[in-house]
């Protein structure tokens, strides 16, 4: 496990470990200038009614009433207690300075649930209310404004405990300001909020960078708008950090996007988090007639948005559930479900690619329309076929069918083991789908199923994982792809296949060859001791087995093999589609006990 854990630390790279060890060392003594800061945070009125016109768009209307939380309501209204945690309901600290404060109370349980309402989600739905003419809208907004800072003084308790937690609030009340036209001639509380948040981001911004995530894209957007907008305002403090929030957006879109737009957290959730970051800090600079960002960064920021359209499925705007999966959702600015990715990829096939991703009306045009960005004219091209060798998904597709097939290419640390997991669509139904994420702090069986390879469609061999965990968020040895034929895309078929081999010496090779009607998988596993267990994640319909072959209303799936089965059953599993909410669905497991070749045939009823 020691050479195990060395391979690994290397792999995260020796300047990331520095920045770790520098940032560690320095908020333990005391050195990191971020413990001597001190900020005295003012009540009275955050925005105004000076708005010079009201608007006729639909607002999210998700928080005039319950609480939305992780994309899903609450049964509670009123103004959040700030410290309470809403999937547990235990208090944290509120009086300590934020670096005494752990990052994981197994009392508390998750932080996040306690973080949510800090994140001022809430914030942009009153500023669209307000400008819709709901008059209650903005004074609400300006009394939770006021409730938060008398019971969050700066820098105490857990809503300061993280530097990307209070990056979000500044985008989310920059959005607002956007909104209510109040940019400039900003409310001198909102500017002091600002300023405070501002502070505390810098000190520990090398902490951020060292995760190679959205954390460093989140943190400089954060300075960038937050540096730029004092800057508006008079204050001459803010351009240094608009300068090094610049540089960063530029840095980190360099090194964390690659060239065919894969992000490097190999999550579909995540993705749209650092791609909204970017729309959000193109818009705010293009409104404000900043300076354009480089070449290099446009160009990045358009292979992203094309990676997120492809994973976009167009009919109910739903995802694979791919990676690691926080609740995040950054631009609030519609009423649709979480789950819902069409607003953020319209909102940056616009910016970035110049091009509708979505001709028709939709919501999805609503953050266009309340940015006041014209809708392009020009249709995004259409989605083909492709391999996103860089970030190691393979995309398979006919006018009805969407294949995407996760293979091992890990530039960044993974989060899951799902290496060669199987994602399946007809016609907007996820038919073999990822089991998410859960929690990233509701106990270690939960990190464990749902970053573990039962919770994907996959091979399982004997007991144990892909990759060891070493860690809440950290996986060993990393796989590599060993074996790879590339697509092949002929009249009336594609082909693709990859595979590994792990640790322990077992090898998986997976192969899928599609037509219009039907996806054959074939999979080649050995070196394995006892078993190997192959796992579909189905869609929750009416499933039926007989005879090694699996029916429902929209698919029929038959089972063979070159060795004999010992065990070919339909049980239950988990999912978890949203943050914190698990619902039970079908599994289908196949399990033999010598090395040899699975084939699964899934006939589609188009």
């Amino acid at each position: 496990m020691s050479l195990i854990k060395a391979k690994t630390a290397l792999a995260l790279g020796i300047p990331n470990l520095v920045r770790v060890f520098t940032y560690q060392l320095g908020i333990k003594t005391g050195l990191n200038p971020v413990r001597k800061l001190n900020a005295k945070l003012v009540d009275g009125l955050f925005f105004d009614d000076s708005f010079k016109s009201c608007s006729n768009l639909k607002p999210n209307f998700q928080w005039l009433k319950n609480h939305n939380y992780f994309g899903g309501l609450s049964s509670k209204s009123g103004i959040p207690h700030w410290h309470q945690n809403c999937l547990t309901g235990e208090l944290a600290p509120s009086n300590l300075p934020w670096y005494q404060i752990g990052d994981f109370n197994s009392q508390l349980g998750d932080i996040k649930g306690v973080w949510e309402a800090s994140r001022f989600d809430w914030v942009v739905c009153f500023a669209q209310n307000a400008k819709s003419r709901n008059g209650q809208a903005l004074e609400t907004l300006n009394s939770w404004l006021n409730d938060w800072v008398e019971n969050n003084p700066a820098y105490l308790g857990v809503n300061w405990k993280c530097g990307q937690e209070a990056s979000i609030r500044i985008m989310h009340l920059a959005l607002a300001a956007v909104i209510l036209e109040q940019t400039s001639n900003t409310q001198s509380a909102l500017l002091t909020l600002i300023k405070a948040h501002l502070k505390r981001i810098a000190p520990t911004l090398m902490y951020a960078m060292a995760q190679d995530n959205n954390h460093g894209t989140s943190e400089a957007a954060a300075l960038y708008i937050g540096g730029s907008w004092l800057s508006l305002n008079g204050d001459a403090d803010g351009e240094k950090w608009q300068k090094q929030g610049l540089k960063w957006l530029e840095n980190r879109a360099q090194r964390l996007i690659e060239d065919d737009g894969s992000f490097s957290q190999y999550s579909v959730t995540y993705h749209r988090v650092m791609l909204d970051t970017y729309s959000l800090a193109e818009t705010w600079r293009a409104k404000h007639k900043l300076p354009a960002f480089s070449a290099c960064l446009y160009s990045k920021l358009k292979a992203a948005s094309t990676w997120l359209y492809y994973f976009t499925n167009s009919e109910n705007g739903d995802a694979p559930n791919l990676g690691a999966n926080d609740g995040a959702r950054l631009i609030p600015l519609t009423a649709t479900d979480y789950r819902d990715f069409r607003p953020s990829v319209q909102l940056a096939c616009a910016l970035f690619l110049k091009c509708a991703a979505y001709e028709n009306a939709g919501e999805y045009d609503l953050p266009l329309e309340w940015f006041q960005i014209d809708k392009p004219k020009k249709a995004t091209a259409a989605k083909h076929s492709r391999d996103f060798s860089d970030g190691g998904y393979g995309y398979l597709a006919t006018s009805h069918i969407d294949v995407f097939l996760r293979y091992p290419r890990f530039k960044f640390r993974p989060s899951q083991c799902d290496a060669l997991h199987l994602d399946v669509w007809l016609k907007g139904v996820n038919i073999f789908r990822d089991g998410g994420t859960f929690s990233y702090n509701a106990g270690q069986s939960y990190i464990d199923y749902y970053g573990g390879v039962r919770s994907h469609n996959t091979v399982q061999f004997d007991k144990h994982e892909q990759m060891p965990r070493l860690s809440r968020f950290l996986l060993g040895d990393w796989l590599t792809t060993t074996f790879k034929e590339e697509l092949s895309v002929n009249t009336g078929a594609q082909q693709f296949s990859a595979g590994y081999v792990d640790r322990m010496g077992c090898s998986h090779k997976r192969q899928l060859h599609l037509t219009d009607d039907k996806l054959l998988i074939t999979d080649q596993v050995a070196g394995f001791k006892t078993k190997a267990v192959l796992r579909f994640r189905l869609a929750p319909l009416n499933w039926t087995l007989k005879d090694n072959e699996l029916t429902c209303d929209i698919c029929r799936i038959r089972f063979f093999a070159d060795v004999s089965f010992k065990r070919v059953e339909l049980a239950n599993g988990k999912e978890s589609r949203y943050y914190y909410q698990e619902s039970t669905i079908p599994v289908i497991e196949i399990e033999i006990v010598a090395a040899g070749c699975i084939t699964t045939e899934v006939y589609f009823k188009l």
